[in-house]
């Protein structure tokens, strides 16, 4: 059997508007990883592997839960958010989110049109972003042990669209509810990837770190 670990990284600069202004973890993202790097320890703390996408929050959210990263791997980079948000403003009239409840909404529809070809002069098409992700869990369930990834919410939205067959709506959906630093275990076993558990925040479940409990 081989076990993967997703963890999203910590919270990152929220007040950003492209993705290099985006790419840094906040105090709090970093405290979120430190505490869940204590929570390992103190529980299942050793993985084979530890493989990260090359985008500084998540190289910088495992080295802040103290483990080494083995290598860096670009397909588990994020999607390009921002450019696709512009390009759907630009080309189809629908405006960037200015708040949680906007972005709600607008992120299926960014899902959407992006599945479905409707977008021009992106950086990656939405059938890439697929396959590259799919091809890096395939290698993860090929190694034998425990594997950590340490990606990006939309990274693990489509693992879990690869494991469970989601149509993309159920995909965005559960894109939105992925939270800072949380924890997500696939199984690889008689040949099939299975979920074993999702969005687990162990380490911010005390009452003094509900403050912490964060999706942006």
């Amino acid at each position: 059997m081989a076990e993967i670990i997703l963890v999203r990284h910590g919270q990152a600069n929220a007040q950003a508007n492209d993705e290099a202004g985006y790419d840094r973890l906040s105090d709090l993202g970093r405290q979120q990883a430190g505490w869940l790097g204590a929570h390992l320890r103190d529980t299942n703390p050793h993985f084979d592997r530890v493989l990260t996408g090359t985008l500084t929050r998540q190289a910088d959210t495992a080295r802040g839960m103290g483990y080494d990263i083995t290598a860096q791997d670009p397909r588990l980079n994020e999607l390009s958010y921002f450019a696709l948000a512009h390009a759907l403003e630009d080309q189809h009239g629908i405006p960037a989110p200015r708040d949680a409840t906007e972005f709600a909404i607008h992120l299926p529809q960014v899902i959407d049109h992006w599945a479905r070809d409707r977008l021009e002069g992106i950086p990656e098409r939405f059938e890439a972003f697929a396959a590259r992700i799919a091809e890096a869990l395939d290698e993860a369930c090929n190694a034998p042990g425990r594997t950590l990834i340490v990606t990006s919410g939309g990274v693990i939205g489509m693992a879990l669209r690869h494991t469970l067959g989601l149509e993309n709506g159920g995909m965005a959906k559960i894109m939105l509810q992925i939270m800072n630093s949380s924890v997500h275990r696939l199984e690889y076993v008689h040949d099939t990837l299975m979920l074993g558990a999702f969005n687990a925040t162990p380490h911010l479940d005390i009452p003094d770190r509900a403050h912490a409990r964060t999706f942006v």
